[in-house]
């Protein structure tokens, strides 16, 4: 909930929604819902600790890939004129939407540390496009994650969730409009030292307290 609202925040903007690309966000988004429900089930089998662990390895990682690539001419969805190769596109979108899924039910989160490194290092997407087509991916996944947590939804303390979910809204309209004038590289070095950072925090709280996160 908390992802999926400022997600829609930060998608409202024109400049924002002129970048996505909706049939690769469709189809990404998509592949997702079943497998976020499998990566749920799968979840649950493990502990919560080694879990956030993972998680951190995973997001230094990916910052690792951000921070050391260059954004793709052409790729998998891009061609260098620029036009959509549904041949190459289709099967790889697929697949990886439905990766990103199961790390959405297994880590619940919106995927999107994840989603835009994928559309940008393996679909060829350009860092503004892949931003912007990350929001709706993100949106779908985060709906697909809650349905799959349904049950515990009554555990929810919804005081914090309005004050997280509402805060992050209204920053994230704000940001968009903001970031849609940064140029990709930019975009790219700034969202790859976020992820590094937050990898930090979470291994940290993970192996130092582990009390802290079940």
């Amino acid at each position: 909930m908390v992802v999926a609202l400022p997600s829609v925040g930060a998608v409202l903007p024109r400049e924002r929604r002129t970048s996505v690309w909706w049939p690769v966000a469709s189809v990404f988004g998509a592949a997702g819902v079943p497998a976020a429900f499998g990566g749920t089930a799968l979840g649950k089998l493990l502990p919560q600790r080694w879990l956030l662990v993972a998680f951190a390895v995973l997001m230094v990682v990916v910052a690792v890939r951000m921070l050391r690539g260059e954004e793709a001419q052409s790729g998998a969805c891009r061609t260098v004129q620029g036009a959509i190769s549904w041949r190459t596109c289709l099967p790889k979108s697929v697949l990886t939407g439905a990766a990103v899924g199961v790390l959405t039910g297994l880590f619940g989160v919106g995927g999107g540390f994840v989603v835009v490194p994928a559309l940008t290092l393996l679909l060829g997407l350009g860092a503004q496009q892949a931003v912007a087509t990350s929001l709706v991916v993100v949106l779908i996944n985060s709906a697909a994650g809650f349905t799959a947590h349904a049950g515990t939804a009554g555990d929810i303390d919804y005081r914090i969730l309005l004050l997280f979910a509402g805060a992050a809204l209204v920053v994230s309209v704000v940001a968009a409009r903001w970031s849609a004038k940064l140029d990709a590289a930019t975009v790219r070095r700034w969202f790859a030292v976020v992820v590094l950072a937050v990898a930090v925090f979470v291994a940290t709280a993970a192996v130092v307290n582990p009390s802290a996160v079940g």
